[in-house]
């Protein structure tokens, strides 16, 4: 029996890490941000009050069968409409999941009834059946650049020209009122062999997961080895600037008792391995540097050298310094066999 993975986040890191994951083990649930003010979510978002269904779309067409009919169903989700009229810029994806909202009102029940048709392997949930809003402390929006201005929404937060310190979550409610964990999200976290945080734009939606208390009390109990797999590059706004190890330290400022079992980086994207392997020391991690971009791409993750990365990771426990292996992926692969050793 293959081993039970969650990976938490949202967007197109999100659908890498399912990507990877899918490779490994046919038992893989998706913990989807909710939080998107931006976009057809958004729009969605603002005229029913609605749970924004981008994100989870995304993650669904991750996790999609290949047969001919689920792959006409991801490839419609996909779509979206043109032109300049009421539905430009739509997903169908996200229109038929708010419809079914409508109809069921649970946002659980909609995303099986909706992974059914796209052949879902695995399972996508919510990380809050409601919708949520984020707000964030930022510097050096002002002539004083220590000035702290608060900023509100997604959108906002993920193109601040500014440096984002801090972020916080806020229920349907409004500020002070603390999020709720779906339960279904929780129980998953607490079930699983293995949880993946990240890769994703860091403040808005792989930070959030740590911010709802259930799921972070989940997060900090479980038995899982926990791996943080870390961005290809610094996103524009959100982390501009942001070297790999400050992602860490951001990480645990905002959950300072949750430890990692593992950090996974390319190894392209950390020129300094070892400030890498002391801040995911400070999180009880080991760092595991490899080659994980698409050739060409430096922004895009590889699927096959993330899985195989993921492998590594779980099959032992580093060199802790965030040293690079100079193994190849081929000849790591075939001194196995071809076998997942975490299977």
């Amino acid at each position: 029996m293959s081993r039970r993975a969650v990976a938490l986040g949202g967007g197109h890191g999100l659908h890498a890490t399912l990507t990877a994951l899918r490779r490994l083990t046919d038992d893989v649930t998706a913990v989807v941000t909710v939080a998107d003010d931006g976009g057809s979510s958004g729009r969605l978002r603002r005229e029913l009050g609605l749970l924004p269904p981008g994100d989870l779309r995304k993650a669904m067409v991750a996790l999609a069968g290949t047969d001919e009919s689920s792959a006409l169903w991801s490839r419609l989700f996909q779509h979206r409409f043109g032109g300049t009229g009421a539905l430009a810029g739509h997903a169908v994806g996200n229109l038929v999941l708010a419809g079914l909202l409508e109809q069921l009102g649970d946002p659980v029940a909609v995303l099986e009834e909706a992974g059914r048709l796209l052949g879902v392997r695995g399972r996508v949930l919510p990380m809050c059946t409601e919708p949520l809003s984020i707000e964030a402390d930022v510097t050096g929006l002002d002539d004083d650049a220590d000035v702290v201005r608060r900023i509100r929404g997604q959108v906002a937060i993920a193109t601040t020209p500014g440096r984002v310190q801090r972020i916080r979550l806020n229920g349907p409610g409004g500020p002070g009122e603390a999020p709720r964990g779906c339960p279904q999200a929780v129980e998953a976290v607490l079930d699983a062999d293995v949880v993946l945080l990240g890769p994703g734009s860091w403040f808005t939606s792989v930070l959030p997961h740590l911010l709802v208390p259930e799921l972070h009390d989940a997060l900090v109990r479980t038995s899982a080895r926990k791996v943080v797999v870390l961005n290809l590059v610094p996103q524009p706004g959100e982390t501009a600037g942001f070297s790999p190890e400050l992602h860490l330290d951001v990480l645990c400022e905002h959950a300072p008792a949750l430890r990692v079992d593992a950090v996974i980086a390319d190894v392209g994207a950390v020129p300094v391995p070892d400030r890498l392997g002391r801040a995911a020391a400070a999180l009880g991690a080991a760092a595991h540097l490899a080659p994980i971009a698409v050739a060409g791409a430096p922004d895009r993750h590889d699927p096959a050298a993330l899985a195989l990365s993921i492998e590594r990771a779980l099959a032992g426990p580093g060199d802790g310094t965030g040293g690079a292996s100079s193994t190849t992926h081929q000849e790591d692969r075939a001194s196995r066999g071809g076998e997942a050793p975490w299977r």
